[in-house]
């Protein structure tokens, strides 16, 4: 019998290649051996590798659960479990948090994993507010494509140069479309200066 898990959320976020899947299915594997019952949910949107799994950039995967809204995350609870992962949070709407609030409350540990600024550098949906509520939060850093230095930003590309501000916030793609960035070298075109 394992261990009473305390009920906690946990954030892994930082940019693109940072190892944050990699991060959250080493945590699920630890969890595994632990002898806890875990669940895995991703949103049905990243279909980029293996549709039921989740999968890092590293070929590391996990089964997981396609789910399109958050709230489904119900109709598939084993009631034996005691860890969930959550893979690319910054898909589901602000509806996430009372999600996981709730699931906290019932005495489930989640681990969250994703992308904490858009391509625009900017806060990427609820993932702010879960930062701010979780635990534990684990900021990861990529390496810039460009120096080679820490990268802490996603830059989008589009025919190899920097997408514009006013470009579409959400396309689901890998290294073809995306690069790590460091703050000095991320580039958006068309953004508007910060007001002061």
């Amino acid at each position: 019998m394992p261990e009473v898990v305390p009920a906690s959320m946990e954030v892994i976020c930082g940019s693109m290649f940072c190892g944050k899947t990699e991060e959250l299915i080493r945590r699920l594997r630890r969890a595994v051996i632990a002898k806890h019952h875990i669940q895995v949910f991703k949103p049905a949107i990243d279909n980029r590798y293996v549709v039921e799994k989740v999968h890092s950039h590293a070929g590391i995967e996990i089964d997981a659960i396609p789910i399109d809204l958050i709230t489904e995350i119900f109709n598939y609870l084993d009631k034996e479990t005691t860890v969930i992962g959550i893979d690319e949070a910054q898909f589901f709407g602000r509806e996430i948090i009372d999600v996981v609030d709730n699931l906290v409350s019932r005495g489930i540990r989640v681990i969250l994993a994703g992308l904490d600024t858009d391509f625009r550098g900017e806060p990427f949906g609820a993932m702010p507010d879960l930062i701010a509520k979780a635990e534990k939060v684990d900021k990861l850093h990529a390496i810039c494509m460009v120096c080679g230095e820490d990268a802490c930003r996603t830059q989008r590309l589009v025919n190899g140069k920097p997408a514009n501000y006013y470009d579409p916030l959400v396309v689901v793609a890998a290294s073809d479309l995306y690069e790590a960035r460091c703050r000095k070298h991320h580039e958006v075109p068309g953004k508007p200066l910060p007001k002061i």
